[in-house]
């Protein structure tokens, strides 16, 4: 299940990708099948380990062109282990809610794309996010769990300050936050939350036409996510100048 819309956010064969936060390396998978040589990180070494494995299969099966490169580390989103400008893309999905120093998050962002370079950043989106948080406390008040909800404008604005251009936004995966209210207000393991979430498993195994387009045209107003694209300028003050 994509966040980024790879339609709206090409990637380029050959392209440095980053994927940070990656959890279980759907974006990363997705940009090494099109051609990207890829980084991986994420600060669960579960994670990362699985990661490794599956990027091994895919070039053992073929599902990527041949002569890329593919690999996930370990790392702190806080400092990164590249040099400045070291990638052409860098996708953050669904990670800097997790993070209470997210200026410190989207300042390395910022420091490691390359000039002309592109970075998709993906949130929950406020006002789903904030009735998970009115349902349920253990929603967010967990370890690792979200620090804060964020507004679109003022993802966007820090974004800007941390040096990069906005340049469009979506949301995503309607359908999913409805299951997230199911769980704040009755449990994960309740029934209706249990029947719904084989409906979503199917849905993504079987991406039939009716959900798909049901989905698309509920995206605006119901969306659980919220997807915003940025450009960091290849002349040095530029973001500023636009904020």
């Amino acid at each position: 299940m994509l966040t980024v819309d790879f339609a709206r956010f090409p990637i380029e064969a050959g392209e440095r990708v980053l994927d940070l936060g990656c959890g279980f390396g759907r974006h990363a998978f997705e940009a090494y099948r099109r051609g990207a040589h890829v980084v991986a990180v994420d600060r669960n070494a579960e994670e990362v380990a699985q990661v490794t494995s599956m990027f091994r299969a895919m070039q053992a099966a073929g599902e990527a062109p041949a002569g890329l490169t593919a690999e996930s580390v370990r790392a702190d989103l806080l400092a990164l282990p590249f040099p400045d400008a070291s990638f052409d893309v860098v996708m953050a999905s669904e990670v800097l809610e997790h993070i209470p120093a997210d200026d410190r998050a989207m300042a390395e962002i910022a420091r490691v794309v390359r000039p002309g370079g592109r970075v998709a950043v993906t949130v929950p989106r406020y006002w789903p996010e904030r009735v998970c948080w009115a349902l349920s406390r253990d929603y967010h008040e967990v370890a690792g769990g979200h620090v804060r909800i964020y507004r679109g404008d003022v993802l966007a604005e820090r974004l800007s300050r941390a040096g990069l251009v906005p340049s469009g936004s979506h949301h995503a995966h309607a359908l999913h936050s409805a299951y997230w209210w199911l769980n704040c207000a009755l449990g994960r393991e309740s029934l209706p939350s249990r029947a719904y979430h084989r409906v979503l498993v199917w849905d993504i195994m079987k991406k039939p036409w009716l959900t798909r387009v049901t989905e698309q045209a509920l995206n605006p107003v119901l969306g659980k996510s919220l997807v915003i694209y940025a450009d960091k300028p290849a002349v040095a003050g530029i973001a500023h100048a636009a904020a």
